[in-house]
């Protein structure tokens, strides 16, 4: 369980090699070790009268292998602050790292190969390749990583062992969803993002997307944030981070995570 706080400071110079969840190292108090760390953290869009301030200050930690939920309502900055955690887009203040990497001061080029070789994402339309069967559409992302899982394992992580032939129009939108979560999974990310994963779909469906979430958690060690407007799938993590109005409002550690299968919305 996550106790205590850390604050670390590094200058970036270039992006790390590939590496292995499983390779993170605790502290030396034991902990988990750090992966994200936020401090002060604003993004504003346009400027003047106009100006949108999409996140005021955010302060956050997570450790390695931790399983979080941002929670909020839509424009509460929960996608803006996933967005900048996984080098898609660029704070306008404050300073968010991974490890000792600065994010905030990282070049074009250095986010693109922390993207390519240490996040995965998953978000809520599936972005697959109609013309492909779930195997390619895994196959796609491996053959840019240095040490991939082979697709047929990636898929069979996810439940769809079974399924490895048959072409997106073949499958439901919750193997859909399953099939975006392998090919993320499959370069072996220490990250894997995950922005409203479920939005669209029923809860039946949605539960066996946030079991193979959880599989890949417990299993593989992989770090999990995953945001939602949906209370219920607070209870599946170690921490829940409410936002409202660009700020974390609140954070609910639980002390034991309920299982995937028992939630209802």
């Amino acid at each position: 369980m996550i106790s205590g706080h850390e604050q670390r400071s590094h200058s970036m110079t270039e992006m790390p090699a590939s590496v292995c969840p499983s390779a993170s190292p605790a502290d030396a108090s034991g902990e988990r070790a750090l992966v994200f760390v936020a401090r002060g953290l604003t993004k504003t869009y346009g400027s003047g009268p106009t100006a949108v301030q999409a996140l005021r200050g955010v302060d956050m930690e997570v450790r390695a292998g931790e399983f979080i939920v941002l929670l909020g309502a839509s424009g509460s900055g929960k996608s803006t602050l996933l967005n900048i955690l996984g080098g898609l887009d660029h704070a306008s203040g404050g300073v968010a790292r991974w490890r000792d990497h600065d994010l905030t001061t990282a070049d074009d080029a250095q986010l693109t190969r922390y993207r390519r070789e240490h996040v995965g994402f998953v978000f809520q339309f599936y972005n697959l390749i109609p013309s492909l069967t779930a195997r390619e559409n895994v196959a796609l992302v491996t053959e840019l990583a240095a040490h991939p899982m082979d697709p047929a394992q990636a898929l069979a992580l996810v439940g769809l062992g079974e399924r490895l032939d048959h072409f997106v129009s073949q499958l439901s939108g919750g193997e859909q969803q399953r099939v975006a979560i392998a090919r993320a999974i499959a370069k072996r990310p220490d990250t894997l993002l995950c922005d409203e994963p479920t939005g669209a779909l029923d809860c039946a469906t949605g539960i066996l997307v946030l079991q193979a979430l959880e599989k890949v958690n417990r299993e593989v060690g992989t770090t999990v944030i995953v945001i939602t407007h949906n209370a219920p799938i607070a209870g599946i993590a170690d921490r829940m981070m409410r936002l409202a109005d660009g700020r974390i409002v609140e954070t609910v550690v639980n002390a034991r995570r309920l299982e995937a299968a028992v939630l209802s919305w």
